[in-house]
């Protein structure tokens, strides 16, 4: 009886633990300069962390000196964590398509270079899904997007001085802002 009691009170902790544990989930982004990206993203409501690093190339972690010589092949990217149950994934997307222009090549307003591209790196086919239905959405209204949809590639963290950047800088970004595209 008393072992009973036991595994019963083992199996309602496990339960309870379970059901109060925040799930949170990963989202990967490039669309120009990652510090205006994180700018933005950060702000959403259930967005947790936004992290601006490398994706997308062939080199092993790589550093911002080797992103800018064009030989790596990376994508200045985000990695944004967030909460499923406060913000969705088509949400966070969204914003995304909204806050740079999708239609630009190899560059974003100012910043031109290949590691300015716009692409989206999905973690499963449910983001997939999503990211291609905006894209079919914006192509409809007559944008020409040019963002690339790829695979999950690893992703590196850029160096701290990257990090939050405009807001230790106390500025906003120069070349991403806001347009109603949906």
């Amino acid at each position: 009886m008393v072992r009973s009691m036991v595994m019963l009170h083992l199996l309602l902790v496990l339960l309870y633990a379970n059901t109060n544990e925040a799930t949170v989930e990963k989202a990967y982004f490039a669309g120009g300069c990652f510090w205006g990206v994180e700018y933005h993203l950060e702000k959403l409501d259930g967005v947790q962390s936004v992290v601006s690093g490398y994706m997308g190339g062939h080199t092993p972690n790589p550093t911002y000196r080797d992103v800018m010589r064009h030989t790596t092949g990376h994508y200045e990217s985000v990695e944004v964590t967030f909460d499923p149950a406060v913000v969705r994934y088509e949400q966070i997307a969204r914003v995304f398509f909204e806050i740079h222009d999708p239609t630009q090549r190899n560059g974003q307003g100012p910043d031109i270079g290949a590691q300015y591209r716009s692409a989206i790196f999905y973690v499963n086919d449910e983001q997939r899904r999503t990211a291609e239905k905006l894209i079919a959405l914006l192509k409809a209204k007559g944008y020409d997007v040019v963002t690339k949809v790829l695979p999950y590639a690893t992703f590196y963290q850029a160096e701290a001085y990257h990090q939050n950047y405009y807001d230790k800088h106390h500025k906003e970004p120069y070349c991403h802002a806001y347009t109603k595209r949906f």
